[in-house]
């Protein structure tokens, strides 16, 4: 591959193929429950990115159980990742936090990943973790929601967070050795080239670990679907997203792993997905491109280490 996928990354780490599973609850984020704000972002729908999921209604346990026993039958599997997944996991009381955690606990995990908001970190959240982890063994993931690091986009599409909560999140997630996932929307129509490539260069020099590209998703009934409907932007054409994922890939650190490089939502509950593509298509064609081409991820990545003392020239 031309660049560092997950699956292999999963393998070379644990020994063998590790599937995540996904843990589903009935949560919310500051950003819809008036805190911050109401509604959550534009594009944000009902199901919080979890349409996939087993009823929230159901056990924390009880959905492990059902999901391994589904994927290690069709997989042959052995070992998982839980993943909680929709809204903010850590937006909640230390209590609830420390006994949703706790429920985690498998023989066969290996691993646990968080998904939440940027604003939702905090040292005493991270401190159990780093307990849990001891205990257990489990390594710790905290997949953060960043979308751009273009602040007047962060603004329009109603985020009510800004680089710097992204920046010290991750700083404070490193401190307790922890990895970092940053999610990311490559194709919104506020963003150009140059925030493409400045999303690149911020995690890399963050240190990031891993990366997850999305496209963007416009579910109905969302402040972005009634946009769309007015034609009060254009999502441009697949080529245009290609061509961005493949220029954040080069800029991009080739030491961070990625986890995706573009997903996938319901087309019936959709006003855009994929410009109406499978999503295995375009990233064949990405994988293509980048072959034809003798692309990988990385090459351009020059930016790091003092580049101006790397080609200084004394005068004397």
């Amino acid at each position: 591959m031309r660049y560092n996928t997950y699956s292999e990354y999963l393998k070379n780490k644990y020994g063998e193929r590790v599937y995540k599973i996904p843990v589903n609850q009935n949560l919310t984020c500051p950003n819809r429950d008036g805190c911050l704000g109401k509604g959550g972002c534009i594009f944000c729908g009902e199901e919080g990115a979890a349409f996939e999921n087993l009823p929230p209604e159901m056990c924390i346990g009880e959905q492990i159980e059902n999901n391994i026993a589904y994927i290690g039958k069709k997989y042959k599997a052995n070992k998982y990742i839980i993943y909680f997944q929709n809204y903010s996991n850590t937006y909640m009381p230390l209590e609830d936090f420390k006994k949703m955690i706790a429920q985690s606990k498998h023989d066969n995990v290996c691993a646990i990943y968080i998904s939440t908001r940027p604003d939702c970190i905090s040292d005493i959240y991270m401190e159990y973790l780093k307990e849990f982890s001891l205990e257990t063994g489990y390594d710790i993931c905290i997949e953060l929601g960043l979308q751009t690091v273009n602040y007047k986009t962060l603004e329009l599409i109603n985020r009510k967070h800004t680089v710097a909560e992204f920046i010290d999140a991750v700083l404070t997630v490193h401190k307790y050795g922890f990895e970092v996932c940053v999610h990311l929307i490559l194709n919104l129509p506020w963003d150009n080239m140059d925030d493409v490539i400045e999303c690149a260069k911020t995690v890399s020099a963050l240190r990031v670990e891993q990366v997850k590209l999305h496209s963007l998703y416009i579910p109905y009934n969302t402040p972005l679907a009634k946009m769309y409907e007015r034609g009060e932007f254009d999502m441009g054409s697949y080529h245009d997203y290609i061509e961005k994922v493949i220029t954040f890939l080069r800029y991009l650190s080739p030491h961070i792993i990625i986890q995706r490089i573009i997903g996938r939502a319901k087309e019936s509950e959709t006003a855009f997905s994929n410009y109406g593509m499978s999503w295995w298509r375009i990233k064949d064609e990405i994988d293509e491109i980048m072959e034809k081409e003798n692309i990988r991820q990385g090459d351009k990545c020059d930016y790091l280490g003092g580049k101006a003392l790397k080609n200084f020239k004394s005068t004397k």
